[in-house]
């Protein structure tokens, strides 16, 4: 039976109870004391039946400082341990505590499953048996300190591990080891955990704005390509969206429950895009972290990696790359250890591949490879029939991000973003719009709220359909030319005036075209 007693603490109390259960030849087998104030005494005393309990109670309540005894279920440490002991089963990672010889002290189910025996038998076993290259106490007492990420090999299983050291401190109040919690981390699954982390900011093609014609077609080529376990190339201009598309890819795939990860390949120093990608072994270089580096590549085991601006990619990560896609395998930064994955490789670029391939920068064989599949993302400037409702949608998004009104948007806004150029593309244009809500006080966006820059402005015919007879061919340049002056000048007769061209004409022209509601 186990009792506790709420009980003043003072010196000799425990003495005084215990020896009225001596008097009845009761042993007293553990004792606890609890309470914030110590003023809670537990007791374990297995021989002790209902009817003494009842003969006892006034007794062990005339003890001074006793106020009251009770019977309880468990000791607090008994209930410590079975709490601990249930979260630790709860636990699909295994965890181990480990004394300074590298005896195993307590462990879950887990760890008992990976060393092959029953829970009960975990305790005392030796890790040397499993780990014979690796002296875990020397580690510890070296580090003296959270090791995190230690690549180790158990029953032909890689795993990273965790290492907590355990102090206790002496009674000069100096800490010593006492031993180390070892949790341990599948590698293969790391990208796994990782990516359902970032899985609620994955998007799907239904999450992809497809106002234009031609960002449907582009959708419905994507779907068709999206299932095909093959390399797939998607070809477009920085803030097209390539990453999001891709992630889409991704998601209607069968690979869409594993991991995604992306790597951009431009602005990266050659030694620092090899080690994120394909990581590096142990002690691999001045600086590196002892225990090594998973690369993203095995981060993404099963799933799909995802290359930005590849055509940045430096000689060496090429061959590197296409010896991975010819057969799935490779070699970490420091390793002669062969590693074997299945991952799908998608890439971008907003490069000519095959214009680098002649000049020699880019690998002829390498992009072939990427190529099996591709896509083209068109730029905004050549979307502009989706350019109204794509900035109604950024404009809604914005006022509910910043938690103001949702204001409409004027026809000369419009006419100016509908002629803008946008060399940032769709990227560019949610951030203008973003802006334009911030510094939009009243109920209605302006010209004024459009920060647009003419930098990067389009030269020449660029964007201009070329099809067609010379009038038609004109007729768009005029279009474009009224569309760009139009927000500078908003009436017909001011830009009659601007362009020195009779009022009447311009009017005509603004009517035929749509342009300022002139309809």
């Amino acid at each position: 039976m186990r009792l506790r007693f709420h009980c003043q603490n003072r010196i000799g109390i425990l003495r005084d109870i215990v020896a009225h259960f001596s008097d009845y030849g009761l042993n007293v087998a553990r004792g606890e004391v609890g309470g914030e104030h110590g003023n809670a005494i537990y007791l374990h005393v297995p021989n002790l039946l209902h009817a003494q309990l009842a003969t006892l109670r006034p007794e062990l309540e005339a003890v001074p400082g006793v106020f009251g005894v009770r019977q309880v279920n468990l000791m607090p440490s008994e209930r410590r341990h079975l709490e601990l002991d249930a979260l630790l089963s709860s636990l699909s990672d295994p965890v181990m505590s480990i004394d300074m010889e590298g005896h195993i002290v307590a462990a879950n189910r887990a760890a008992g499953q990976l060393l092959g025996v029953r829970i009960d038998e975990v305790p005392g076993l030796s890790l040397d048996r499993h780990l014979p290259e690796l002296d875990l106490p020397a580690l510890i007492r070296r580090n003296n300190a959270r090791v995190n990420g230690l690549r180790i090999k158990l029953r032909e299983t890689t795993f990273l591990a965790d290492i907590a050291p355990l102090h206790r401190e002496h009674q000069d109040d100096v800490a010593s080891l006492a031993g180390a919690v070892v949790t341990l981390h599948r590698a293969d699954r790391i990208g796994e955990r990782i990516y359902q982390v970032q899985r609620q900011e994955l998007r799907g093609f239904e999450a992809i704005f497809q106002a234009s014609p031609r960002l449907q077609a582009l959708i419905r080529e994507a779907r068709r390509m999206a299932p095909l376990d093959a390399p797939l190339l998607i070809h477009g201009e920085t803030g097209t969206g390539k990453e999001l598309l891709a992630r889409a890819c991704h998601l209607a795939s069968a690979r869409g429950q594993a991991p995604f990860m992306a790597l951009n390949c431009a602005g990266l120093p050659e030694s620092m895009a090899e080690t994120e990608l394909f990581g590096y072994a142990p002690g691999a270089f001045e600086g590196a972290r002892p225990e090594g580096k998973l690369g993203l590549l095995e981060l993404t085991a099963g799933g799909t990696i995802f290359l930005d601006e590849v055509g940045e990619m430096s000689p060496r990560l090429q061959v590197k790359l296409l010896r991975f896609l010819q057969d799935g395998g490779f070699r970490r930064v420091g390793s002669d250890e062969e590693t074997w994955l299945d991952v799908r490789v998608i890439c971008a670029t907003q490069q000519d591949l095959p214009a680098l391939c002649a000049e020699g920068m880019f690998r002829h064989d390498l992009y072939h490879r990427l190529n099996v599949l591709s896509l083209q993302v068109p730029p905004l400037r050549e979307c502009r029939d989706g350019i109204e409702a794509l900035s109604m949608h950024f404009i809604d998004r914005a006022a509910r991000q910043i938690g103001c009104r949702l204001p409409a948007l004027s026809p000369t806004a419009l006419a100016r973003l509908a002629a803008y150029h946008w060399p940032g593309n769709v990227r560019q244009l949610e951030n203008v719009l973003f802006q334009a809500v911030s510094l939009c006080e009243g109920e209605t966006i302006e010209p004024d709220h459009l920060r647009l820059p003419d930098v990067g402005d389009s030269a020449g015919l660029a964007g201009i359909d070329l099809e067609g007879s010379l009038a038609g061919i004109l007729g768009e340049v005029e279009r474009r030319v009224l569309e760009a002056l139009y927000p500078k000048h908003p009436s017909s007769r001011q830009l009659a005036r601007r362009l020195g061209v009779s009022h009447t004409t311009i009017a005509n022209k603004l009517r035929r075209y749509g342009i300022g509601g002139e309809a």
